[in-house]
């Protein structure tokens, strides 16, 4: 088993000193957190065990999970991988695009692999559908959510949207070729409800929307591409899949068929994939163990997540030129 550790024990780390605590793949040997008066409270509730020191703590791992605020990702990234030892680490990465390209040179530097929690990738309906994307060239995608101050300290897009631009990037295979984006501060200092209009250069065109001051909860997106249609539901674990292919000349009483301007019929199909429910926290936490046991290429790598980023603060920048 890897012996792992934990930085940061607020209420995402607490969620994966769980998770680490009761998978086979990990031996959890403790956390590391700045507030003491918190960390001895933990432990006492809890049973993991408090180091004095994020050294400390980092010495005794193999693997190390960052959960802190994104304000400390860097230097608690940076320290994990001087001392050769294994990065997963929060999203988004890092605040600046710079600071996650100097984490990805020290991974090649020390010779050591590091995987970004980009969640949503291990959710069971995207996982159920991840092999039906086939150049999608329209996407739209929601995620509203009620207001809560505890994510308040970054902007929405960082917060809530950033889940949907790895999403799509991981989906779409070309090049961003333009970014234009409009947000509303409502609450909060920075923009609480934004949307984004992502231009690739193969001509797809994605529309995100999130917010943090809604009514009620929404995390969808929809694909569309040539003869099909895909609807994910992340937060209730559905999914919908239409298709279309050339009609048969004959064609049963129920059969749903369409005729084009020119003629041309296509008969509509649904296609149910099996959703297998999971814990998707602790699917991205172990298929970061079998990356390194087995040495292969993590699920979401370092620069997978620095280009969720960058297209993230590219966001961002155009709020401030509106």
């Amino acid at each position: 088993m890897l012996k792992a550790g934990v930085l940061g024990a607020g209420h995402l780390g607490k969620i994966h000193l769980k998770l680490l605590h009761q998978s086979p793949r990990y031996e959890l040997v403790g956390f590391f957190d700045a507030d003491t008066k918190a960390s001895k409270q933990i432990s006492k509730e809890l049973g993991y065990r408090s180091f004095p020191s994020m050294e400390a703590l980092i010495e005794a791992c193999d693997m190390v999970d960052v959960v802190t605020p994104t304000i400390h990702h860097f230097e608690c990234a940076q320290k994990v991988m001087e001392a050769r030892k294994h990065l997963f680490i929060e999203k988004p990465i890092t605040q600046t695009v710079q600071e996650a390209e100097t984490l990805l040179k020290l991974a090649k530097q020390f010779g050591v692999k590091g995987q970004v929690g980009h969640v949503e990738r291990f959710n069971p309906a995207f996982h159920s559908v991840r092999n039906k994307f086939e150049n999608p060239m329209f996407i739209e995608a929601h995620r509203l959510a009620e207001f809560n101050p505890r994510g308040t300290d970054v902007p929405v897009v960082l917060d809530l949207m950033i889940h949907d631009i790895d999403v799509i990037l991981s989906v779409v295979k070309s090049p961003v070729k333009n970014v234009s984006a409009s947000g509303v501060a409502v609450i909060s200092e920075t923009p609480d409800i934004a949307n984004a209009r992502i231009e690739f250069e193969n001509g797809c065109v994605a529309n995100l929307t999130a917010s943090r001051i809604s009514m009620k909860k929404m995390r969808k997106a929809r694909f569309f591409q040539k003869d099909a249609y895909i609807s994910v539901d992340f937060l209730d674990k559905k999914v919908e899949v239409v298709k279309m292919k050339d009609a048969p000349k004959k064609t049963d009483d129920f059969a749903m068929v369409l005729t084009n301007a020119e003629g041309k019929k296509k008969q509509i199909y649904f296609d149910n994939p099996k959703i297998e429910h999971n814990n998707a926290i602790l699917d991205e936490l172990e298929a970061f163990a079998n990356a390194i046991e087995n040495d292969t290429e993590p699920i979401v790598t370092l620069k997978q997540g620095t280009e969720a980023l960058r297209v993230a603060l590219q966001i961002i920048q155009n709020f401030k030129t509106l």
